[in-house]
């Protein structure tokens, strides 16, 4: 059994679309809303085993933007979970935990690709 975890914002739009994917593909999962639910450090460093935190970072979002120079400049893996755990709207989205793989973002490309050899 393929267990699938959606890691997330409700109101994302590039989350939504990712939902909307996985719905009409018939595709069961758990979603995991960063804001309501939080999100674990042992959750974010398990990502961090595969990913970078560069990937996972995102530093186009508002929220980065906001953040003073000196925060910004902070850049070990260890600073920036912090900075996650702090303000999860600091991960890009849709994190996607497919049995223990992890994908970041979303494009109906990537879905396929992930979906035609995983299901």
């Amino acid at each position: 059994m393929k267990k699938i975890t959606m890691y997330g914002i409700k109101n994302c739009d590039s989350v939504r679309k990712a939902m909307k994917w996985l719905n009409e593909s018939s595709i069961k999962y758990q979603f995991h809303d960063l804001r309501s639910d939080g999100l674990d450090r042992a959750v974010l460093e398990k990502w961090m085993l595969s990913i970078s935190h560069e990937s996972i970072l995102n530093k186009k979002s508002t929220t980065w933007r906001k953040l003073s120079k000196e925060t910004q400049k902070k850049n070990s893996s260890c600073e920036a979970i912090e900075l996650m755990l702090e303000q999860p709207t600091l991960i890009k989205r849709p994190v996607l935990d497919v049995n223990g793989f992890i994908y970041i973002g979303f494009t109906a490309e990537q879905y396929d690709t992930i979906f035609s050899s995983k299901t």
